[in-house]
């Protein structure tokens, strides 16, 4: 049995960060990182964003260099022992901590079929292999128009790939933009070159004459030579579950990030945390999440007492538009459209009973410290004290 001071089970960008946290307090404390992947810790959002924009991959690598860390690629740790302190690795080797970070992340959603002829985008390894197939095919079916499907069908028609794009919706991100900006996105994709079939699911993938063809609900067939699936991801919590430890859509932790085993912590996308600014639990899949609040947790496993009480924010890109965001983005909230150029430039408030929930800053860049004011002012709002509130 190998003994250390620190474990942490995940080894993407919350564990990194916690790394940081860690060494920023306790700079000789054992280390070890268990990881399922083959690759050391990478920034995520330049899979769908700028390697496709013809970045390095270079340039993903998170670069850490730490003294007494044991990493351990490839190696998915399979049972947790909360009694005796000590995780469990398919090889049968148990290892000992004194605390214990849980920065599983989450398992994308998939179908219950298409089996291998479906690439769930998530990973390095999934970035490989469809940049690999994009290489030799033209044709790509994307299904799902949320943050991922929106974002990997921009980058796969930018290199000059025929793209089609299939999700239920009306919309292009209907859940999270109000309407007449969903309604705006399909346009503004088929200007794009991307074929759009809203309003229809996918309901079988097959094999076929050495590609992949697509079934819809609507009766389409779609050929194609690769199927992108952005279906959301679940929380990968099942070992925390299993161990005995609080789960509810994620791992419940309080403010310094514990878990119901107080020398047990987790962070990043497995999280759920109470947002003191939102006054609500949630759980966030973005980056700037992962970074703080791996940070965070390894300030506080290495002893100091730091509540969490940051609200993160998320950023994506769409073609020529973009957007910062923070709060929450539910386009079944009230909102007010603040367009400097409709569909172009702008802010979007969103609201419940006049105060201000979120904020969606659309090709508004440099703002997220004013929209974390506004809605952790308390203050109530109406359309007319909303005008021009965030300005260039």
């Amino acid at each position: 049995m190998s003994d250390y001071k620190y474990i942490i089970v995940g080894a993407g960008m919350t564990a990194d960060s916690a790394l940081k946290g860690i060494r920023e307090t306790d700079n000789s404390g054992s280390i070890a990182v268990f990881g399922e992947e083959k690759d050391p810790p990478y920034n995520r959002p330049p899979l769908s964003k700028g390697l496709w924009k013809g970045d390095p991959i270079e340039s993903i690598w998170r670069g850490g260099e730490y003294k007494n860390v044991d990493f351990f690629p490839s190696t998915r740790i399979t049972s947790l022992d909360l009694s005796h302190n000590t995780v469990r690795s398919p090889d049968g080797k148990t290892h000992r901590y004194e605390k214990l970070l849980l920065a599983t992340g989450g398992r994308p959603t998939t179908f219950p079929f298409g089996g291998e002829n479906v690439i769930y985008f998530r990973t390095l390894e999934d970035y490989r292999r469809l940049r690999s197939l994009t290489e030799h095919g033209s044709e790509f079916v994307v299904v799902g128009a949320g943050f991922i499907g929106s974002e990997i069908a921009a980058a796969l028609a930018m290199n000059g790939k025929r793209v089609t794009m299939i999700f239920p919706d009306e919309g292009v991100g209907t859940r999270m933009y109000p309407k007449s900006l969903a309604s705006f996105l399909v346009s503004y994709y088929r200007e794009k070159g991307v074929n759009i079939l809203n309003d229809d699911s996918v309901r079988g993938i097959e094999r076929k004459d050495g590609g992949v063809t697509v079934i819809t609900e609507g009766g389409e067939q779609i050929s194609a030579d690769a199927v992108v699936a952005g279906l959301g991801i679940t929380p990968n919590d099942v070992l925390a579950r299993i161990a005995g430890l609080q789960t509810d859509n994620g791992i419940i932790v309080d403010e310094m990030l514990r878990t119901t085993t107080p020398n047990v912590y987790a962070a990043g996308d497995v999280a759920n945390f109470h947002n003191e600014l939102l006054n609500k639990r949630m759980r966030v899949e973005h980056e700037d999440n992962a970074n703080t609040m791996g940070v965070t947790a390894g300030h506080n496993m290495a002893g100091l007492s730091e509540p969490y009480r940051h609200l993160p924010f998320f950023y994506s890109d769409l073609f020529d538009l973009g957007y910062e965001a923070v709060g929450e983005l539910d386009s079944r909230l009230e909102t007010f459209e603040d367009w400097d150029e409709e569909f172009q430039k702008g802010v979007i408030y969103y609201l419940r009973e006049g105060y201000v929930r979120g904020v969606l800053l659309w090709n508004t860049w440099g703002k997220v410290g004013a929209a974390r004011e506004i809605i952790g002012s308390g203050k109530r709002h109406t359309r007319g004290s909303l005008k021009a509130l965030i300005s260039e």
